[in-house]
């Protein structure tokens, strides 16, 4: 259970967020990408973001994958979010 609250904020670890990538336009989609702090190393994450309807929608990311450096992580948010994207495209938001 300590793991779940860790990956979804509740777990009091005292690590700092880690800064958030620049957003990026792919395909009509917005992915910001928000690598998250894991025991020393980065969890692969992102935001995406599109218009479906007229209506802003989104999308958290979150995968198990760790990276040990910052910039890898937001290189692989990025790649993982693309290929998201590319598999499901606005199926995301539903």
């Amino acid at each position: 259970m300590s793991f779940l609250k860790r990956l979804f904020g509740g777990g009091g670890g005292g690590e700092t967020p880690a800064p958030k990538g620049e957003t990026i336009e792919y395909k009509g989609f917005r992915i910001t990408p928000e690598p998250m702090p894991a025991d020393g190393q980065f969890r692969i994450a992102a935001l995406i973001e599109g218009e479906v309807g007229g209506e802003t929608k989104s999308h958290h990311l979150i995968r198990a994958d760790v990276m040990r450096d910052h910039e890898q992580a937001v290189e692989a948010s990025l790649r993982k979010a693309r290929q998201m994207i590319d598999e499901q495209g606005e199926r995301l938001f539903g």
